[in-house]
């Protein structure tokens, strides 16, 4: 008997899965979605009534490419995509979202983009 090696990403999967149960976005207050994968991360904001994605912004994206450069740690990265996305709803005339962390624990660079999208006025 051995030891089963657990897939992290699988287990965050998972654990996501369970949280779309509960999590709903409509298109009112959308659901604001964050992935983050070894160098990047990227934030949605979904209307899961009409199955649409309304806006997405990533760390690639052309905006951010000073930004990215300048900054000298992930977590200012990660503010500063929430800070776009943020942006994004405002130009959509959305002011409150759903936060789905899709699986990832609350804390670091997750942390820092709901920090971001909340200092840019965005509500969740």
């Amino acid at each position: 008997m051995g030891f089963k090696k657990i897939d992290k990403n699988i287990a965050r999967q998972n654990k996501h899965r369970s949280v779309r149960k509960k999590v709903f976005g409509t298109s009112e207050r959308p659901r604001l979605v964050v992935y983050k994968s070894n160098k990047n991360i990227y934030a949605q904001l979904v209307d899961d009534q009409k199955s649409k994605t309304l806006t997405g912004v990533s760390s690639l994206s052309a905006g951010l490419k000073d930004e990215v450069r300048k900054a000298d740690s992930r977590m200012k990265v990660a503010t500063a995509v929430g800070k776009a996305i943020a942006e994004k709803a405002k130009d959509l005339k959305l002011e409150t979202v759903v936060f789905d962390r899709g699986g990832y624990l609350y804390h670091g660079l997750v942390k820092a983009l709901a920090d971001g999208a909340r200092e840019a006025g965005l509500k969740f």
